[in-house]
């Protein structure tokens, strides 16, 4: 109390001296300079002591609350020292108490302390507290909108940033730290404990840890759907090759299963002459149809849609979409007369030829020539064309004698993998009932001897479908051999899509394995089992044993 009484009897002392000193300035100023300059002298000075009077009383204000306020003496010594003997102020900032905790601070825009901010401005306002997140039990992935799902474990990397990209707001905040809280294993919570910041004013963050609790709902992937064609598909691929044999669909099942071509198929519906491939989405249907089109020739018959539900509000509609795909009847070891026109156009090949391989190309070989082709696709259905004889109608011979020819047209380009040779062969079925032999050019020379068997379409005997064909009978051969006859019986098996194992009795498919033991340019593309143990399903049993893929190869 001693203290402050010295104090403020100074502070009077200070104002008596500063006045007497001013009416000392304007008396010895109103003399030398006048009278106006005088009277801006003395009010300059009487707002300078008003000024001060005001310092003062603040500074016993803040002694009596405790505060440390301006020290006026110090002030005043200082302002002695000025040239014009003026009492001035130190420009240094001060301090104000925070609004909310009364805490010392620096002045801001909201006169708050940093610890006070948080409690007025939420800067996690708009950030979620509840979120829903889609699981699959079957295969432990999660749902990542718009299609895709990601396979995480509990509590992973991959699951926590998958939670991050689910919150849209989090991009106007800075991400500290991310981590999960524990919950049961069996629960359905995934509680998730987030530390942000958000800059408020002038380089000032404030910072707050906010959590949020995912809410699992199980739901099955698109994978783990049950084939149930009614509910779960959009497309159907519907492959047709209108022939009396399966042999085509057998090996392009063995395709399938090595390239996966229909990994995403819901289910496969086999029909009479194809097979249905059901599809989750439109663009899966339509990349196993450009798969066909790869490795056969295949001519897109219709493109339909249907209409099952339509939104008019929002303007949605749901289509299913069927695509007919129909396979070139043309298979390996056809028999084929070529129509005039077509065999005009492509020259160098004869009217009755021999199919050797069938792919996305045709290739025909004439066996009296050595002159093969190739016949794309969209040749083939610009004017399509039937096989005369099929290979069920092949007639076993056997061979008596084997002399070695030479081309005519000295057309070489086959010798690498054939050789023309004159053979004399009989009927297996006339042995014993007559004497009657055939003379014919083949291209099996290299392959057959005397005693062998060989397999071939008796001409002489057989019904033509074609009536040009049919006029033709007298000038065409009375046998055309086909393939030699192989005595071996390997027990080849191969994997079927079906969960049953070869029937002894189907002999279309034991005519497709004899088919590829004399292919070796086929056998290297499917996988061989020498054995007797059944081999297990690759798909389930709903799904048949023949599929299409691509046609018999040679």
């Amino acid at each position: 109390m001693e203290k402050q009484g010295e104090e403020h009897s100074s502070m009077e002392v200070l104002l008596f001296d500063a006045e007497k000193d001013t009416k000392k300035d304007v008396a010895r100023k109103h003399s030398y300079k006048g009278l106006n300059y005088a009277s801006v002298a003395e009010k300059k000075k009487k707002a300078h002591i008003v000024h001060l009077r005001h310092l003062h009383r603040a500074n016993h204000l803040h002694n009596k609350r405790g505060v440390l306020g301006l020290n006026v003496h110090d002030h005043m010594t200082n302002t002695e020292s000025n040239n014009l003997g003026l009492l001035s102020m130190n420009q240094s900032v001060g301090c104000i108490p925070c609004c909310n905790c009364g805490t010392a601070i620096t002045p801001n825009n909201v006169n708050m302390c940093v610890n006070c901010l948080p409690l007025v401005i939420n800067i996690t306002e708009g950030l979620p507290s509840c979120v829903k997140i889609v699981h699959c039990i079957e295969c432990q992935s999660y749902f990542h909108p718009p299609t895709s799902w990601v396979k995480a474990q509990r509590e992973s990397k991959e699951l926590l940033a998958l939670c991050l990209k689910k919150l849209k707001k989090l991009a106007n905040l800075r991400l500290v730290d991310a981590k999960f809280r524990f919950t049961e294993p069996n629960s359905k919570r995934i509680k998730l404990e987030l530390r942000v910041q958000k800059e408020i004013c002038h380089g000032r963050y404030a910072e707050k840890v906010h959590g949020i609790e995912y809410v699992v709902v199980h739901r099955k992937c698109v994978s783990c759907m049950p084939a149930n064609p009614d509910d779960h598909w959009e497309a159907v691929v519907q492959v047709r090759q209108h022939v009396s044999h399966m042999r085509t669909f057998y090996f392009l099942e063995q395709l399938i299963i090595r390239h996966g071509a229909i990994g995403k198929a819901v289910k496969i519906e086999p029909i009479r002459e194809g097979v249905d491939f059901f599809f989750p989405k439109k663009r899966d249907a339509m990349k196993f149809y450009e798969f066909l089109g790869n490795v056969v020739a295949v001519k897109q018959e219709k493109f339909h849609k249907q209409l099952m539900s339509q939104d008019t509000k929002s303007n949605v509609c749901r289509y299913r979409y069927s695509i007919a795909a129909v396979i070139c009847p043309i298979c390996h070891e056809d028999l084929v007369y070529l129509p005039p026109k077509i065999s005009a156009r492509l020259g160098v090949c004869g009217s009755l030829v021999i199919c050797t391989k069938v792919r996305n190309t045709i290739t025909l070989l004439n066996p009296f020539t050595m002159q093969d082709v190739n016949l794309s696709a969209q040749q083939y259905w610009h004017a399509p064309f039937e096989p005369l004889l099929s290979s069920k109608q092949l007639v076993e011979y056997v061979v008596l004698d084997v002399e070695e020819a030479h081309s005519s047209s000295g057309f070489d380009y086959a010798c690498k993998r054939y050789a023309l040779a004159e053979v004399q062969v009989a009927r297996v079925s006339d042995f014993g009932r007559n004497d009657t032999t055939f003379s014919v050019k083949t291209h099996l020379g290299h392959l057959l001897k005397p005693g062998d068997y060989a397999l071939g379409y008796d001409l002489q005997g057989a019904n033509f479908n074609k009536e040009e064909a049919e006029h033709c009978k007298a000038s065409l051969p009375d046998v055309v051999l086909i393939k030699k006859k192989s005595d071996k019986t390997k027990r080849n098996k191969l994997s079927t899509a079906s969960n049953r194992d070869l029937e002894p009795t189907d002999s279309g498919y034991k005519q497709f394995l004899r088919d590829l033991e004399v292919n070796p340019e086929s056998r290297f593309q499917l996988s061989l089992n020498q054995d007797n143990e059944n081999i297990s399903s690759a798909r389930s049993s709903s799904q048949p044993r023949g599929t299409a893929e691509e046609d018999m190869m040679a």
